[in-house]
């Protein structure tokens, strides 16, 4: 007997503070007259991350950076399928943020699909909502609050596209191109940059990490810093620099931002935020080469609780098609 294919999903959970209290955003659909999360399945072609933050534009009108992923909920439909439906936590986006200046148009969602959006404080909203399963990454949300681990930065870890083989290029290393398809996977990776919300770009200047980044710096207007440190060559001299540039955006960053390096170079940079991360979140990176495959990426979520250095809360590992 053949199992039934899944449903997948994505949704946020989309929060705020007013006064001392957090609170949460929450659709109603008057077709089913529940409350919930928004939420909604994948389009063709569309990843988890750009569907969380399509969802959350077109049913709730406010525009999210992703932030930390939250519990994925797991139920089954009436036709017998799992509808799965993984879940982030999600702050509005400034009018003026570039990230938003690359998303698709939004689509509001017709008043027959959402007919009412409301921000609600977490303890009501754990009694307004419907369904029972909503609750947990609900709970999860409440226990980073408590914990001071909610409000988070983020810094991307981007390995280059894929590149043309060393064997096959007679030019000089730092202007080995991407191959054809490398350069699909730099496109596609324009809206998994801005799903984050990311507003800055760091990037070794060798032409396979530039030409990465380059589809997302023009869609956005955002200019890159070139930073030699990031480079094969300049690493293998010295992989100090690289550690100091790394440990300052894990302790110093306000902004988001997506750091675009080489394969080499990834050990130091794995290493460090090894150094901040729980061993529990972080049996989700590999424990040797290669840490992340061509045009993949490590979100990394950042948390500062007062008195204390920065910790990891979160890591993410998302990679485009070719």
């Amino acid at each position: 007997m053949t199992s039934r294919p899944q449903v997948l999903a994505a949704g946020t959970l989309t929060w705020r503070v007013r006064g001392r209290k957090l609170e949460v955003l929450l659709v109603h659909r008057p077709r089913y007259d529940d409350w919930s999360w928004p939420k909604g399945k994948l389009e063709e072609g569309e990843t988890i991350v750009e569907c969380a933050a399509r969802e959350a534009a077109e049913e709730t009108g406010v525009p999210v950076a992703l932030g930390q992923p939250l519990p994925t909920v797991r139920h089954r439909l009436k036709d017998g399928r799992v509808k799965v439906t993984r879940y982030w936590a999600a702050q509005a986006l400034d009018d003026a943020a570039q990230s938003l200046t690359c998303r698709d148009a939004v689509r509001p969602a017709d008043a027959q699909e959402i007919d009412d959006v409301r921000w609600v404080e977490v303890s009501k909203a754990a009694k307004l909502l419907t369904y029972p399963h909503d609750r947990d990454p609900l709970g999860a949300l409440v226990d980073q609050w408590k914990d001071e681990r909610l409000r988070t930065w983020t810094m991307v870890v981007l390995r280059h596209a894929r590149a043309r083989k060393r064997s096959a290029w007679n030019g000089e290393e730092a202007t080995r191109p991407l191959t054809a398809v490398g350069q699909v996977q730099s496109e596609r990776l324009v809206p998994l940059l801005a799903a984050y919300g990311v507003e800055e770009i760091m990037t070794s200047p060798w032409e396979r990490c530039a030409a990465t980044v380059r589809p997302y710096l023009e869609a956005t207007g955002i200019g890159a810093e070139l930073r030699p440190e990031l480079t094969e060559a300049a690493h293998e001299r010295r992989w100090k620099p690289v550690r100091n540039l790394v440990r300052r955006e894990l302790t110093t960053r306000d902004l988001p931002v997506a750091i675009c390096t080489h394969r080499p170079v990834l050990p130091t940079v794995v290493a460090e935020i090894a150094d901040r991360t729980p061993h529990r979140i972080m049996k989700q990176v590999p424990e040797s080469d290669p840490w992340l495959r061509t045009a993949e990426m490590l979100v990394v979520h950042v948390a500062k609780r007062p008195g204390r250095s920065a910790a990891v809360a979160a890591l993410e590992k998302h990679r485009v098609s070719s």
